[in-house]
């Protein structure tokens, strides 16, 4: 890596190299990233100082190299010694820190089963499934213990754990007088969970206790694999999902929540955060005949891809196993079962997604 310093006529032109890319920095944002100890706080590392209020036409007055850092003069009076590699780790923040996303299809084999009796024993195994889990998107333990809690505990290893109105953890097995499919027998296709929140709770996590029918089969079905086919294949219906907002909506007698979103939800960045999509609690919106007609085909070819053998997985979960995942990214579902013929008996939780990048992110910096 390399600075190139050129002196102009009103300014000091500061370009840092980076393999063949020349990127420009700023007066401005190199003033905002001062570390002296009258600018920032050293123990907290936040700033003293409000950067919002800087002059627009702030300005270098001077720069030089000193090995490897770079000595900075301001047009405000200011002066500053920038090393190199925090310049570019600064330079290059948009990198989030965390593995690639690995999209995959039902056949791909997946490294996301751990042994909970040993990644407990071994932080660097625990830290290889957070980071199986930032890949793929879902992971499954088992070994796990199975006392009527026992999610809780190991929920807590991977995040903090959010509480909704369906409590701290819930029981997912037939019920009299269900709130929710998730406490019938009838088979629920591919879904994200609680997509009436604003936010969405990040992660699930769903722990098998009991599971003695022939049915009640899990699926989950990579939501990034399927969109980027999607955008492949029908760019229309691609564009439709990601720019049409959809209500959803969860009421029972204590509670009502709504939210909108479109199918296809995007981060600030530009890039697919996941799916949005529960056919049994959102409303198709009111559209144009035309357009609604566009906009129907496009949700119905999603919803025939999500449900493909080509993209979904199906597997039964045993008692003593739990699988966590990304529900903005992972859709998940359950073939029917016979209550009457044995007892299926799991339970869930949320966390929230930031933690487990979290975790990864210290366990790096500590190597």
């Amino acid at each position: 890596m390399n600075i190139r310093i050129e002196k102009q006529p009103q300014d000091v032109l500061i370009q840092l190299q980076n393999q063949d890319q020349l990127i420009e920095l700023p007066a401005l944002w190199l003033r905002e990233r001062v570390q002296e100890p009258d600018q920032v706080d050293q123990k907290t590392a936040q700033r003293l100082f409000n950067p919002h209020l800087l002059d627009c036409d702030l300005s270098i007055t001077e720069a030089h190299c000193e090995e490897k850092s770079v000595f900075v003069s301001f047009s405000d009076g200011h002066q500053a010694r920038f090393e190199l590699d925090f310049l570019q780790r600064q330079a290059l923040s948009f990198n989030s820190g965390i593995p690639e996303t690995k999209a995959w299809i039902a056949s791909d084999e997946l490294n996301v089963k751990f042994d909970w009796l040993a990644l407990k024993q071994d932080h660097s195994l625990f830290i290889d499934s957070v980071e199986s889990f930032l890949s793929y998107g879902y992971l499954i333990l088992h070994n796990t213990p199975t006392a009527p809690d026992s999610i809780l505990k190991i929920a807590e290893h991977y995040g903090h754990i959010r509480d909704t109105n369906f409590g701290r953890y819930f029981q997912v097995y037939s019920k009299p007088n269900p709130n929710d499919l998730a406490y019938t027998p009838h088979a629920i296709g591919p879904h994200t969970d609680n997509p009436y929140r604003d936010p969405v709770p990040g992660i699930q996590l769903l722990h098998c206790l009991k599971n003695q029918t022939d049915g009640g089969y899990s699926t989950l079905a990579d939501g990034l694999s399927i969109v980027e086919t999607l955008r492949q294949q029908d760019p229309l219906s691609y564009k439709l999902l990601t720019e049409t907002v959809v209500r959803f909506r969860f009421f029972d007698s204590d509670t009502e929540l709504v939210s909108f979103h479109p199918l296809i939800e995007k981060d600030a960045l530009g890039n697919v955060l996941g799916i949005h999509y529960s056919p049994r609690l959102d409303d198709l919106p009111l559209l144009p005949s035309a357009q609604l007609k566009q906009y129907q085909a496009a949700r119905k070819k999603l919803g025939e891809m999500l449900e493909d053998s080509y993209f979904e997985k199906k597997f039964k979960l045993s008692s003593g196993e739990l699988m966590m995942f990304d529900n903005n990214r992972i859709l998940h579902g359950r073939t029917k079962f016979d209550p009457q013929q044995g007892e299926r008996h799991l339970q869930g939780c949320y966390i929230d997604r930031d933690a487990p990048k979290s975790i990864y992110r210290i366990a790096k910096k500590l190597h």
